[in-house]
């Protein structure tokens, strides 16, 4: 295992890239399956899962669009509690397939407001995409219909994720290691 340090914290490998990217080929499969003669629209929430949903979409066989939402919610390590919009969607949705595409679920209180917001534009489906999810810290009943890993609630970094804006290029996940 290999560490590194990002700013006063040290983080240690503990999700290869190579695994990542197979759990992605097997995400995007059912999703192709699933979403056959449905044309959905990818919704991905920037900044941590620019990366995800990247490698997502080359995997993505039927015709789909993407669009970028930015929401945020944490400061360092810790989850302000408070999910702040910063840049919007201006895409008409009516009847649309949407998949959100986030990089990490924890508490579940951004999606939840995602998924009320949407709520207001007759939608046809939407389902959450998550490369990873924390189902102990889980606090709002979500249905992540595709989810890459299930992680224990450790603050991780790396392939998109990050700890205060830095280790976002790391190609491995990268755990946080108390010292």
């Amino acid at each position: 295992m290999s560490r590194v340090k990002i700013k006063d914290k040290t983080f240690e490998t503990s999700i290869s890239e190579t695994e990542i990217k197979q759990r992605i080929r097997e995400v995007a499969a059912r999703i192709n399956k699933d979403m056959a003669g449905k044309n959905p629209l990818f919704l991905s929430v920037l900044n941590g899962a620019f990366i995800f949903t990247a490698d997502l979409l080359r995997e993505i066989t039927v015709p789909c669009e993407v669009s970028f939402v930015k929401l945020a919610s944490y400061q360092g390590i810790t989850s302000t509690g408070k999910v702040h919009e910063v840049l919007g969607i201006n895409e008409d949705l009516t009847g649309r397939s949407v998949v959100i595409v986030e990089d990490i679920v924890d508490t579940g209180r951004t999606m939840k407001q995602m998924i009320e917001s949407l709520g207001t534009r007759n939608l046809g489906s939407v389902d959450i995409c998550a490369l990873f999810v924390k189902p102990d810290k889980l606090e709002e009943p979500l249905d992540i219909k595709y989810s890459c890993f299930s992680i224990p609630n450790e603050f991780i970094v790396g392939y998109g994720l990050d700890y205060d804006q830095q280790g976002r290029n790391l190609k491995d996940i990268y755990t946080l290691v108390e010292e």
